[in-house]
């Protein structure tokens, strides 16, 4: 593998203009690792906007099959990194080489995917309304809808997921799937496995043929600002803390000409308890659910930060097995130190609350993580107190235990929005948890039953989104097919000569899409 350039990548190029070099290090051990990265220029970022909306005067009209090309091009690439990439991109977060081929996988997976969707054409939702020249009393002029990309997107990398959320993650898929250019900003936790990934990008623009602007990276602290400040912009992904995604929205709200920033940012992922499941099962349940609370050192944004169930003996059954299975957990290393800092911390402010008591879990020591969990009176939850409300990324949930149903629908409504919510019951008292799912329904974006939330299948089903603060826009997903909808705007053709149509609107439409052609779907050209 050739070494690192640790520069920027602008319209296709590399640029390195800044003085400021940056530093990626070993998760394990927090040393630094060979080479540096320069930190992106005010003209820089400037550049890479500009190169990105050059691109899109070409790539936003290209046919869809060839931008499906490009995306295929992009996954074959990532697919034939060998196994010194799996090496690096170990070193940079700690992740086992089985997790990163399968995050691997699931990237090119959802690249292809998209491809797919692009290839299907149903993306473009194309609305046909034919002329009516003997309408009265107006006559009806011809009038087409189909939906185009907004423009060049930035996105920037999380560091959960140094693949599958990252350089070439859903929302670069989804944008460059929507006909939007890209420039991504670098995530500082894993530079290195980011240069790598844009490079297998790059590479697949130029054998496809694509526009060199594209995409574009830039790496540095400080830029993202700029960068969604930057006139140019036509939209914002984001996957990352409520504070950081807060601050995004705003600034994107101040702009002269204000965007949309699709952020997904904080979410604690409640998990109820029915009893007669844990009168059936009560032991499964508490060996699922620890399972679910540690797995990949707590790092997904769906942990089940967050478990209720009604005042039982196998409720208080439950909770002594599941803290004996959580403090029985080897400790883990996590991301990278900030993310261990930001653990510790939270679980230090549980810990101090009079209204929290801590049930299990080693002290913290050394450089990982150890497992934690805690219980926490109602009441908290019944008057929105903030502090039970806020995500504690890393291996920790909560248990609330309260009266009754009543009291239960109550402790519901004080929740705030999440990516997900869990029904764990038995069929009997599913068949009348239809409050229940009515309530939840309005509360977040998934309802799962008998199930973990950890595992996000990408499909065209799944929504992995939902009311603030697990998302700033409700109306979309950051995971799934449907994902590419947050990139595109409609526009509407008067009296279009047919040769001037895109090409989802033309009379000789050769791909087999579904339109709506007054009013009706059709898979015909009209």
């Amino acid at each position: 593998m050739p070494q690192l350039s640790g520069h920027n990548f602008i319209a296709g190029g590399r640029s390195a203009a800044g003085s400021v070099l940056l530093h990626s290090v070993d998760a394990s051990t927090g040393e630094a690792l060979p080479g540096a990265f320069v930190q992106a220029t005010l003209a820089e970022v400037d550049a890479a906007a500009n190169a990105a909306a050059q691109a899109d005067q070409l790539y936003r009209h290209l046919p869809a099959a060839r931008r499906a090309e490009f995306l295929d091009a992009i996954a074959a690439e990532l697919d034939a990194l060998g196994d010194d990439f799996v090496a690096l991109v170990s070193r940079e977060t700690a992740l086992p080489a089985g997790r990163i081929q399968g995050e691997r996988a699931r990237t090119s997976g959802q690249m292809r995917l998209f491809a797919q969707t692009l290839r299907r054409g149903d993306f473009y939702a194309a609305r046909i309304d034919l002329p009516l020249p003997a309408r009265q009393p107006l006559p009806r002029v011809d009038l087409r809808q189909c939906r185009l990309g907004v423009g060049p997107v930035a996105v920037f990398g999380a560091s959960n997921f140094p693949l599958a959320f990252s350089t070439a993650g859903g929302d670069t898929a989804a944008a460059l799937a929507a006909g939007c250019p890209v420039v991504f900003k670098a995530h500082s936790g894993h530079m290195a496995t980011a240069e790598r990934v844009a490079e297998a990008i790059v590479r697949a623009a130029e054998k496809t043929g694509m526009p060199a602007g594209v995409f574009n990276m830039i790496f540095g602290s400080g830029v993202g600002e700029v960068l969604v400040k930057h006139p140019l912009i036509q939209a914002v992904g984001f996957t990352g803390s409520l504070k950081g995604g807060r601050a995004l929205c705003d600034m994107a709200a101040a702009r002269p000409q204000p965007i949309p920033v699709f952020a997904e940012m904080s979410s604690i992922n409640p998990v109820l308890l029915l009893p007669e499941a844990l009168a059936t099962r009560g032991e499964q349940i508490a060996a699922e659910l620890a399972a679910s609370v540690v797995m990949g050192a707590g790092q997904f944004c769906t942990n089940p930060g967050l478990v209720i169930g009604i005042r039982s003996p196998q409720f208080s059954a439950f909770i002594q097995r599941l803290s004996t299975l959580i403090g029985e957990q080897p400790g883990q290393t996590m991301l990278n130190a900030g993310g261990l800092r930001s653990y510790v911390q939270g679980c230090d402010a549980l810990r101090a609350h009079p209204q929290i008591r801590h049930l299990a879990g080693a002290a913290q020591q050394g450089q990982q993580a150890r497992a934690q969990v805690f219980q926490a009176d109602v009441s908290l939850l019944l008057s929105g107190a903030e502090l039970l409300q806020e995500e504690v990324f890393g291996p920790a949930t909560v248990l609330v235990e309260v009266a009754d149903r009543t009291e239960l629908l109550a402790a519901l409504h004080g929740l705030h929005g999440q990516l997900t919510a869990t029904l764990i019951g038995e069929p009997t008292e599913l068949g009348h948890a239809g409050e229940l799912v009515t309530l939840l329904e309005r509360k977040v974006g998934r309802v799962l039953v008998n199930g973990y939330p950890t595992g996000v299948e990408v499909c065209d089903a799944m929504v992995h989104g939902g009311p603030w603060p697990a998302t700033s826009d409700a109306r979309g997903t950051s995971v799934g097919t449907l994902a590419i909808e947050r990139f595109l705007r409609p526009v509407c053709y008067q009296n279009f000569p047919d040769a001037l149509l895109p090409q989802a609107l033309q009379n000789s439409n050769p791909l087999h899409l579904t339109r709506l052609v007054n009013g009706e779907n059709t898979n015909q050209a009209v």
